[in-house]
């Protein structure tokens, strides 16, 4: 257990986007951060960390919370692991206690895989030092290959024994199962009992997590044993998927955000290479061909990739099945190939680290002209050929997302081609729409088969327990943004549902500023009035309940009894972490949604215009005073409404004078109400 004052400690000194910062590449806009969510593919920004708050928020999926939350959610932590990361982290002392056997057969098997692996890293880590086959095989072998000690430890690099069971018969003994090590893939156990080590008499290269902890191993023979696989690499399990991990990001991620750029190469030893020779930001595939979410794994740091391949003609093909890849998910690319017979490794070792830095610098090439100038080798003199090379380019041109980017591609292919530009956007405008068709018809494909009839018919109308869903997808808001009827979801809602938009501001106001303090006019027991400091939760609370007034919106309601049961038991007020760490998911993500501010001013507007926008804080007098009249007319307009309907269905004369009499009381009261609003009513 981890007492309450360590966790207020750790809370106190967590930085939240810091610790986000280490997973997602943000951007400062306003008061907040800004990057592309994690949790989901995006290609707009809408993934907000609120400092001031120590929440996030994405308005893409929903998904929100506080450091601790996106611990959990990102690295699949527990609670208690999820506060542990952030003492490391923040060198805050925990007393660990020793785990009993009976705690370990009670860990989840996803715990279970986690801690044997990172068993299995230190005992083979331990091996390459401390033990003599270790010395003589393993770390010479690293030091063969020009690793120093500094980068071997910096990657946890170890040997594993060539011994059938060494391994599985030490994890035995410190008390792992047979269940967990064969389901981490560290042991291979056959029919009668029989077992062995997967990766005996190999040289490992542990496979990090972007949060540093251990997933799986490739192992590397040093024997010349024919018949066995130069790389073993760990099967996927529950911990550790190979389509969705890179070689080497743990060590890279802040080396690829600081230089915004990423190097892809194709082996382990690369990238250990690559960053002794100071080429941090270099990672690998693992042991697989480059995959949709390895890409996005990068993106998350830079859009930026450089592809490192041999210069052989299977380092050419790899590289240019990569690419079209990383167009799709709209990634700048360039490309370095290194002499044939040579790989990043090879170029090191040979010609130092200086030269190889050069060599990166002065071979980078944009990729359209890498892919224009290999596939036109020996075509020249071949129209037919020609036509086919120029019929690639444009369909990989088609793959980037970004227009004005394939227009600056199309002139570029033009010149190396030495065709009419024009010809060129023409066969990309065809290209681009039989792309749409065939991706359309897939759409209806799948739709078509996952579409089921509904049993009941359809609810009319927005429910009164629910939020409508009136925010447009992020990534939907640069098109929007592009037409003249561009509405904010804002907008949309005031313009829409005027009710629904007067309880958000409500409500946006008691959970930003329900602490800040101002100045009300209040009477004392003998009736002297005097002005005293009043938090603007207590202003909202008590205008709202003296008025009898409620919230069509549930979760609006919701909110606002937790702020009236802590002004009426004079408790702290709900803050963020309490919203972050809710377990309800719908309160949580309409609160903390409410709480980070997606819009902000910009600079232009004082830089260039010289128009000084007020801050919130400098209007928040008006802003309650205005909010709370407000919201009380739409409820007075609401009741109006109903008694209109009424007095149309009634019969009766006497019921009908009553109401009436209702209906104008009503009136009058709205009114007053729109005159202080300085309003009026036609």
């Amino acid at each position: 257990m981890i007492s309450k004052e360590t966790i207020q400690r750790i809370m106190d000194a967590t930085h939240i986007e810091e610790v986000i910062g280490e997973f997602v590449s943000l951007k400062k806009r306003g008061a907040n951060h800004i990057g592309c969510c994690p949790f989901h593919n995006e290609k707009t920004p809408s993934f907000y960390v609120s400092p001031n708050k120590g929440i996030y928020k994405c308005f893409g999926c929903g998904k929100s919370g506080n450091a601790v939350g996106f611990i959990m959610d990102h690295e699949h932590y527990t609670y208690p692991e999820a506060l542990r990361y952030l003492a490391r982290k923040y060198n805050i002392e925990i007393e660990e206690e020793r785990m009993t056997e009976e705690q370990k057969e009670r860990q989840t098997e996803r715990d279970g895989l986690f801690h044997v692996s990172e068993f299995a890293q230190k005992y083979f880590a331990d091996l390459l030092y401390n033990d003599e086959m270790g010395r003589a095989v393993g770390l010479a072998y690293f030091h063969q290959r020009g690793l120093s000690d500094d980068i071997i430890r910096t990657f946890g690099l170890g040997y594993c024994l060539d011994d059938w069971r060494n391994f599985t018969d030490h994890a035995r003994r410190n008390g792992y199962s047979d269940e967990v090590l064969e389901k981490s893939g560290l042991t291979i156990f056959k029919e009668e009992g029989k077992y062995y080590d997967r990766f005996r008499g190999r040289v490992m290269f542990p496979i990090f997590s972007i949060s540093g902890r251990v997933l799986g191993f490739s192992g590397r023979i040093l024997s010349s044993e024919k018949q066995a696989a130069k790389y073993v690499n760990s099967p996927d399990s529950e911990i550790y998927d190979k389509s969705h991990t890179l070689y080497g990001i743990y060590q890279a991620r802040n080396a690829i955000s600081k230089e915004d750029k990423c190097y892809l190469v194709e082996g382990n030893v690369d990238v250990v290479s690559m960053h002794q020779s100071g080429v941090c930001n270099t990672v690998a595939s693992c042991g697989t061909s480059l995959t949709v979410e390895q890409i996005r794994l990068i993106k998350r740091f830079t859009p930026n990739v450089t592809v490192l391949y041999d210069g052989d003609k299977a380092g050419i093909k790899a590289a240019l099945r990569a690419v079209n890849l990383l167009f799709e998910e709209g990634m700048h690319v360039r490309v370095v190939l290194f002499p044939d017979g040579e790989d990043p490794d090879s170029y090191a070792q040979k010609y130092g680290s200086t030269q190889l830095q050069e060599y990166l610098h002065t071979h980078e090439e944009n990729f359209v002209a890498f892919k224009t100038r290999v596939l036109l080798e020996d075509v020249e003199q071949d129209p037919i050929r020609k036509s086919e090379v120029l019929k690639e380019i444009v369909n990989t041109i088609a793959l980037v997302p970004d227009r004005i980017e394939q227009q600056d591609y199309i002139r570029l292919a033009a010149s190396k081609l030495r065709m009419n530009e024009q010809i060129l956007l023409q066969e990309l405008g065809k290209t681009i729409n039989l792309n749409l068709i065939k991706q359309r018809k897939e759409e209806a494909r799948q739709h078509s088969q996952s579409a089921t009839p509904p049993t009941q018919p359809l609810p009319q109308g927005i429910p009164t327990d629910a939020p409508p869903p009136l925010e447009p997808e992020p990534d939907d808001y640069e098109l929007m943004r592009q037409s003249s009827t561009y509405r904010a979801p804002e907008q949309i809602l005031a313009a829409e549902h005027p009710a629904e938009a007067q309880e958000q501001k409500l409500v946006r106001l008691l959970l930003n500023y329900g602490a800040h303090q101002l100045p009300q006019e209040v009477q004392d027991e003998e009736g002297n009035t005097f002005t005293a400091n009043m938090p603007i939760a207590n202003i909202i609370v008590d205008e709202v309940t003296a008025n009898e007034l409620a919230f069509d919106n549930r979760l609006y309601q919701q909110i606002f009894d937790l702020y009236r049961q802590a002004v009426e038991s004079e408790q702290p007020l709900p803050d963020a972490n309490f919203f972050a760490t809710n377990s309800d998911t719908l309160l949580r993500n309409k609160a903390l949604s409410l709480m980070v501010e997606s819009y902000s001013v910009s600079d232009l507007w004082l830089k260039e215009k010289h128009i000084a926008v007020p801050s919130i804080e400098s209007r928040l007098y008006k802003d309650v005073e205005e909010s709370i009249l407000t919201f009380k007319q739409k409820k007075i307009e609401q009741k109006i409404e109903s008694l209109s309907y009424k007095l149309r269905e009634c019969k009766d004369e006497e019921q009908q004078m009553m109401l009436l009499a209702e209906h104008q009381q009503l009136v009058e009261l709205r009114q007053t109400v729109c005159k202080s609003l300085r309003r009026v009513i036609v």
